[in-house]
């Protein structure tokens, strides 16, 4: 049975970073309200879901009493605590809101907050592209029993909203390869530089690639600049990109040792 939603729902954004900001804003002419939940929260993101005319409610249990629909975009090592805290909020209630995770985790991990929070309850949502200001940049990706529901939502909006299928985990697995290239690939830039430093050849490298017409400086500084900025983020996606790869027998260590490339430049961005 297709899901329906009021005619101007109340949509809640768990949470308002940059990408939430713009899903929140988005929708804003086609809900009813778009709340947030700001318990807990940086100045940083208050002063976002400000700018995007978001409405603040006290915490996430009253963002889920007042949704009917819930979109979950946080980092990826965060979106299973978010989906409990979702699943407590909502226990009991005759109609549960739809949850759309779109955050950049394994289908498995969609399949455990599906299982946790009813599969019916629940749409795989994947964002490729910036947040979305304008059309014409970024597709936001669904699969799940009710994607369709989600995708008309999204109609008219800057998100090109995309229906991949039913099954949920679908949108997941298309985001994790695309992460293959956008995010494992740059890395090994990374390892490559701090190897060449290590053992002491980063001169000679430079000039052999520079020899052979590799664009090595324009490479390793498009990579390293972002990595030193949101390295700590990738280091949850690129670890559940690898639990993707490795659930269907494929090797997981270009996603691994991406990872580990991030987790040290966040950590050591002077690198």
């Amino acid at each position: 049975m297709t899901r329906e939603l009021p005619a101007r729902p109340v949509i809640g954004i768990l949470h308002p970073g940059a990408m939430g900001a713009s899903l929140g804003s988005a929708l804003k002419g086609r809900a009813g309200a778009v709340i947030w939940a700001a318990a807990g929260r940086t100045q940083a993101t208050s002063k976002r879901a400000e700018l995007a005319d978001l409405v603040g409610v006290p915490d996430l249990a009253e963002l889920a009493r007042r949704s009917d629909v819930i979109i979950s975009i946080c980092p990826p090592h965060a979106a299973r605590d978010v989906a409990e805290q979702i699943a407590a909020a909502v226990e009991g209630r005759e109609r549960r809101p739809l949850v759309v995770d779109a955050n950049a985790v394994s289908p498995g991990t969609v399949a455990g907050i599906g299982a946790l929070l009813g599969a019916d309850d629940v749409v795989d949502g994947a964002v490729i592209g910036p947040p979305a200001w304008e059309k014409g940049r970024t597709v936001l990706w669904l699969s799940g029993a009710h994607a369709g529901v989600i995708a008309d939502l999204f109609a008219g909006t800057p998100f090109d909203a995309r229906v991949l299928g039913p099954e949920l985990g679908t949108a997941s697995a298309l985001k994790a390869c695309f992460a293959l290239q956008s995010k494992a690939l740059p890395a090994i830039w990374l390892e490559l530089d701090e190897a060449a430093r290590t053992f002491g050849v980063d001169a000679e490298l430079r000039g052999e690639l520079a020899r052979t017409g590799v664009d090595y400086p324009g490479a390793l500084g498009a990579v390293a600049g972002v990595a030193a900025e949101k390295g700590w983020r990738w280091v949850g996606e690129m670890e559940q990109a690898a639990d993707a790869f490795a659930s269907i027998g494929l090797p997981d260590g270009f996603s691994r040792a991406a990872a580990e490339m991030y987790r040290r430049r966040s950590q050591t961005p002077e690198a």
